[in-house]
């Protein structure tokens, strides 16, 4: 329980900015989720190519915004890209 207001309304914000955390980690991992179903199953290009973008989004939004860290996001749409690119190659042109 916090002892002060400034302690009380540093919980609640933390709260606030927990549940934002949460929906926006979900909605990137959703977005990874679908974007590796479509490279994986050699969906047609332009549905492939909306979700790596829609993918890659997501990952970039989430490390702007703090939801996870820039470098983890940075890595993920590297990876994603390198498998994309191997498993379906004119996906990315």
């Amino acid at each position: 329980m916090a002892n002060t207001k400034q302690s009380a309304k540093r919980a609640r914000q933390n709260l606030k900015r927990q549940a934002i955390n949460t929906i926006n980690k979900s909605a990137t991992k959703t977005a990874v989720r679908a974007a590796i179903t479509a490279i994986q199953t050699k969906a047609p290009v332009a549905t492939g190519k909306t979700a790596l973008m829609g993918a890659i989004k997501a990952l970039s939004k989430a490390g702007s915004k703090g939801a996870i860290p820039k470098k983890r996001a940075s890595r993920k749409i590297s990876r994603l890209t390198k498998l994309a690119q191997k498993t379906n190659p004119g996906i990315l042109a």
